[in-house]
Formats: structure tokens, sequence, C-alpha cells
């Protein structure tokens, strides 16, 4: 059973989202504080986070910030209201996912099992994929560009896996979502954009993703 960790100060959330969660075969844990929550993540495995936004202590984007320096565990965030700007904040920094509040359990399930099921595809996936200056472990889950090691989000991940294993396919900003979530997704294709941005940071000085305009992405690695 997979171990997901909710941070959220609403007392009467975790023990009913608990109990639906568990249907879909996920053991919910909970801390209603950021500090309490950091120690839980510090001591114990988790597969999954789900964070909310507005949290005493501190927000949860800058939890999401302290999480990264410290781990690469897929992180869903909570959104109030479904704000495009705290998606696209929650993305910049980090987060794998969000969900506006109210949300349906049965679309966070959803949404859980998609990030878990990512993370298993990778298993089927060649061991090593070596290009000039870059180098993907899939084994590790670990990424070497010019001989250092990267620190990439799940999410950074899982896009840069998707376009290396088929160099020089295009795949629209649609495709790249839908093939991520694993289910027909609302569409914001903002989001693509800031993933590609972000993970085109990191890789630089290596110019490896393209943008081919009205068409989409597509990985230019020279194979090594």
């Amino acid at each position: 059973m997979h171990r997901i960790l909710l941070i959220d100060d609403d007392e009467h959330l975790a023990a009913p989202l608990a109990t639906y969660l568990r249907r879909f075969d996920l053991q919910l844990e909970s801390a209603t504080r950021p500090s309490a929550g950091l120690a839980r993540l510090r001591s114990e495995p988790f597969d999954a986070l789900i964070l909310d936004v507005m949290l005493p202590e501190m927000d949860g984007f800058e939890l999401c910030r302290t999480i990264r320096r410290e781990s690469q565990v897929p992180i869903v965030m909570l959104t109030a209201r479904g704000e495009v700007m705290d998606r696209i904040v929650g993305l910049e920094i980090g987060a794998d996912d969000y969900l506006p509040k109210p949300f349906e359990p049965r679309e966070l399930a959803v949404r859980l099992q998609t990030i878990l099921r990512r993370t298993r595809s990778v298993e089927t996936a060649p061991q090593k994929l070596r290009f000039d200056g870059l180098e993907i472990d899939t084994e590790r889950r670990q990424v070497i560009r010019q001989g250092e090691p990267l620190e990439l989000t799940g999410t950074e991940y899982q896009l840069l896996l998707l376009l290396a294993q088929e160099p020089q396919k295009v795949f629209s900003r649609d495709e790249i979502l839908n093939r991520l979530r694993g289910h027909e997704a609302d569409l914001y294709t903002r989001a693509v954009d800031i993933l590609i941005s972000r993970l085109r940071r990191k890789l630089e000085p290596l110019d490896c993703i393209k943008t081919l305009r009205n068409a989409g992405y597509a990985f230019a690695g020279a194979r090594s």
C-alpha cells in the first residue's frame, strides 16, 4: 500500500479522505502544521505528498521549496479557488500537480494514482539513455549533465524521459499533458510551457529541447 502524507490545517479533512483513499490502496497519513509534516517526512518513507497552499507557520509554496531542497518526492498542491497564479507558482517551484479546492476525492485519487504509475513505468524503460553531455539512468532515476548530477522534480524527470525516449519526435502540449497525467486533463497548456522552461534552465548549457512553432516540443540531443 502506498503511503501518502497530507499537510493541511483542516482537522476535519484527513479522516474521511483517508477512508476514501483506502479503496485505492492508498494509506493517508496527516499533519496539520508544516513543522510536523517536515518532521514526519524526514523520519518516515512516503510515496507522495499533498500540500495545502494556505497553512500556518509557512504557506504551502514555502513548504514546497523547503521539501524540494531535501527530497524529490512527488507533490500535489491544493490551491484555494483554483487560482491560475497559484497553479503557476506551484509548478514553478517544483510541485508535480495541482488540484483546486474544493475538490472531488475521486479526482485526487486519480491524480495520485497517475503520479505513482508514472514512477513505476520508469522500470520498463532502458536502464540508461546516453546523449552528448547527458545521461539518464532510469534505474536510479538520476540525470547527469556534463558529469554533474541534476536535481529534478518528479515531473521534470518524467518530462525529460518522455522526450528523450523518442528523440526528434514532436510532442504537442496537449499530448505531453495527457501522457504525464495519464488522463484527459483540463488542458492547462501553460503548465507545459512552464515545465519546459524550467527543465531547459536546469539543462543549460545543453540545448537539447527544441520548440517547433505551433506544433510542440522535441528532444534534439545526439546519442553518444
